[in-house]
C-alpha cells in the first residue's frame, strides 16, 4: 500500500451494514435511503453480500423497515443477516445507528 492509499484509508468515515444476501436486503436498501435523506447512500452488491454505506452516520428505523418489507419487523432480524458493519453501532428496539467517531 502506498502512502496516498494509507492516508485515504485513514480519512475514510463510511459507515453502515454489510448484509448477507437475503429476503430483507432490498427492503433494507430502501429503508436506508428513506431514513437518511440528507446523505448519499452507497450500495455495493457483491452477490453474496451487500454493503450499504454513508458518510459519518446511517440510521435504519424499524417503522421504515416494516413499511419497505410490508410486514412486522424485529431489529434482531437485521442482526441475524448482518455479516459485518463499518463504523460503530448503536442498537435499540426501534432503530439501528451506524456512526463514525474519531477518538484520539
Amino acid at each position: 500500500m502506498n502512502i496516498t492509499a494509507s492516508l485515504n484509508a485513514y480519512r475514510n468515515n463510511r459507515v453502515g451494514p454489510i448484509l448477507r444476501a437475503s429476503d430483507i436486503t432490498e427492503g433494507v436498501i430502501e429503508a436506508a435511503i428513506e431514513d437518511n435523506p440528507d446523505k448519499e447512500v452507497s450500495v455495493q452488491d457483491k452477490t453474496a453480500y451487500v454493503r450499504i454505506e454513508a458518510d459519518g452516520e446511517l440510521i435504519l428505523r424499524r417503522s421504515t423497515l416494516e413499511r419497505t418489507l410490508g410486514r412486522p419487523f424485529r431489529m434482531s432480524e437485521l442482526e441475524v443477516n448482518l455479516g459485518s458493519f463499518a463504523g460503530r453501532i448503536e442498537t435499540t428496539n426501534d432503530y439501528v445507528r451506524f456512526y463514525y467517531e474519531k477518538t484520539l
